[in-house]
């Protein structure tokens, strides 16, 4: 067994990690995640919030469900692309998803990685920077990159301000500019930020900051980009509670939801 010792917004990464352990191990999973079952296995920690959290449960397995299938479809269409896995903590995407030609570069703090660099092995076509965000170095590690760019940035947006979130925005868009970008951008309604606590999160003291009414509004942020579509987690809720294929068609429902924003900067 493993101790790790990691608080704030870096140790929500064990709790997304532990949901998506959970559901893998059901008769039925509606995602296999070997990697975060093993890697569970092997840590000493206390998931007894975690466990308990069924909202924080559901919204990552409906998360991971829907980003999933996103990046599966963008990688069909992109094939020697590049993927930027922005505060990758634990994630384990890059193994449901490879198609054996991608490059996947897994960005997060150096604390975080530290950790992930335990467990996980990771080098040459998949992987590792440690770093901010919003620290413009990062980006300079990737180097020059040939063809198109998807970054992927994934339960990070909630705890940061807009500032924050267009600074990171203005780095993708200046660094890669001679690249076609897209960004899937998970953010939060304002309403939830404000209402809205998860035990288990609330726990490791990391704190909601920062929402979003529309990937229009994050757009602005950086007018680089230019929005595409926004995606509803009601999308994979749907697919774990088949109700919500006709509650989610509710204004509200779909409102309260976390969204997937999937905004583009052209070539």
């Amino acid at each position: 067994m493993e101790k790790v010792q990691i608080t704030g917004i870096p140790e929500t990464m064990i709790q997304t990690l532990y949901a998506r352990a959970k559901e893998s191990q059901k008769v039925k999973p509606l995602i296999v995640d070997p990697q975060a079952v093993e890697i569970v296995k092997r840590l000493d920690y206390d998931f007894a919030a975690a466990d308990k959290d069924f909202k924080m449960s559901a919204g990552v397995i409906a998360r991971t469900i829907l980003l999933d299938t996103m990046a599966k479809q963008y990688i069909a269409e992109h094939q020697k692309s590049t993927v930027i896995n922005i505060a990758c903590g634990m994630d384990t995407r890059i193994y449901r998803v490879d198609n054996g030609q991608i490059r996947w570069i897994n960005l997060d703090l150096p604390e975080t990685i530290a950790v992930r660099k335990r467990f996980l092995q990771e080098d040459g076509r998949i992987s590792m920077i440690a770093a901010s965000a919003m620290d413009e170095s990062w980006a300079d590690q990737v180097g020059v990159v040939s063809g198109d760019i998807l970054v992927i940035i994934e339960g990070l947006t909630m705890y940061l301000s807009g500032q924050d979130v267009k600074q990171m925005l203005d780095i993708i868009a200046s660094h890669f500019e001679v690249n076609a970008v897209t960004v899937f951008l998970e953010y939060m309604s304002p309403l939830v930020v404000k209402r809205v606590k998860e035990k288990s999160i609330d726990r490791s003291g990391a704190k909601f900051t920062w929402g979003a009414n529309s990937g229009a509004d994050i757009c602005r942020l950086s007018p680089s980009f230019h929005l595409i579509e926004d995606r509803s987690l009601v999308e994979g809720m749907a697919v774990m509670y088949p109700i919500y294929k006709v509650i989610g068609k509710i204004g509200f429902i779909r409102n309260l939801s976390n969204k997937i924003a999937v905004i583009e900067k052209p070539v």
